[in-house]
């Protein structure tokens, strides 16, 4: 990229400033840096591009021990995690990370800060294909998985069904995590599942190519306005025709920003360099996740009401100078 400072440009400055002495023996000025990824179910988006950038991560910066991908419920337990310092690096959905600037200052030491908007998640309402259900209003008295408890899903599916009328009683809903709920509609226990996830989720595909589903238009019943009326930082979308196998016509649906969150307390140049390799590996990560195409350094300085981190700051102007 033009005008980017390369990171091994910033790890041999580094070195000539003297930081590669505060780690003795280390080849490398963050060697013995320790990285701890809260993702996603094992069989979803964030997982396997946690996993892909840790191994960039490791072998990019030279890091000694393998950065740690932890399997989570997902966006609420993430932004927890890193809030009680049991993670280093979290994936969550934006209106998760603004749930946890409620009651603090943006701008407060406590808060997370973001590295990038990486892509944007998809929200699925998916049912069997030969449901009777149609829209999301349709969803009153079926059994319904509104995703598991400390989960991203369960924001996007309690607000999108309050926008809809729909009261908790009125459905029969259970806490699954992804890969709950696609066992359990593969079994008929349940009608319907929410997910939130980037194009396309492994599971959901797989689920698509043992049984055939449909995903509910977010627009035949105007909920989709509704549920963008009262929170905009979410944005009309639409999973193109055979985004999953079965999916014939195009469905609209409602996107959901992701961000990279860190601790305010990560060290300036550590933070760049997590940045730089993530736009450096931006193709090794795709193979892992198509979603990641869309990772864009344009794009990813969206990450309001969270704040950049200084050294994504840093990152980001040298790119555009």
């Amino acid at each position: 990229m033009t005008g980017v400072v390369s990171r091994r440009t910033v790890l041999a400055a580094l070195a000539a400033a003297g930081a590669v002495a505060a780690l003795p023996g280390c080849g490398a000025p963050f060697a013995g840096a320790r990285l701890r990824l809260a993702t996603g179910s094992e069989r979803g988006v964030y997982y396997r591009i946690g996993s892909a950038l840790a191994r960039s991560w490791r072998a990019e910066l030279g890091l000694e021990m393998p950065p740690v991908v932890l399997s989570t419920a997902g966006s609420l337990q993430n932004v927890a995690m890193l809030a009680a310092g049991t993670a280093d690096v979290a994936f969550s959905q934006v209106d998760a990370a603004a749930g946890q600037l409620e009651g603090i200052a943006p701008d407060d030491p406590a808060a997370p800060r973001a590295l990038a908007r990486i892509y944007d998640d998809v929200l699925h309402v998916v049912v069997p294909a030969t449901s009777a259900i149609t829209t999301v209003t349709g969803l009153v008295g079926a059994r319904v998985s509104v995703g598991a408890a400390d989960s991203g899903v369960s924001v996007v599916a309690r607000r999108l069904l309050d926008a809809a009328g729909i009261a908790p009683a009125d459905i029969a809903g259970v806490q699954l995590g992804l890969d709950e709920s696609v066992e359990a509609m593969a079994a008929g226990t349940i009608d319907a599942f929410f997910w939130s996830g980037g194009l396309p989720t492994p599971a959901v595909e797989q689920l698509a190519q043992e049984l055939p589903i449909r995903l509910l238009d977010l627009a035949e019943d105007g909920v989709l306005d509704a549920v963008r009326e009262r929170y905009p930082v979410y944005a009309p979308g639409t999973v193109p025709a055979q985004g999953y196998p079965g999916i014939t016509t195009p469905v609209t649906t409602m996107l959901v920003r992701n961000l990279l969150l860190v601790a305010a307390s990560m060290p300036d140049d550590f933070a760049q360099a997590l940045v730089e390799v993530l736009f450096d590996e931006q193709e090794q990560l795709a193979r892992a996740g198509p979603a990641a195409l869309t990772i864009d350094p344009r794009a990813a300085i969206g990450t309001e009401p969270v704040l950049l981190h200084p050294g994504a700051v840093r990152f980001y102007r040298s790119e555009r100078s």
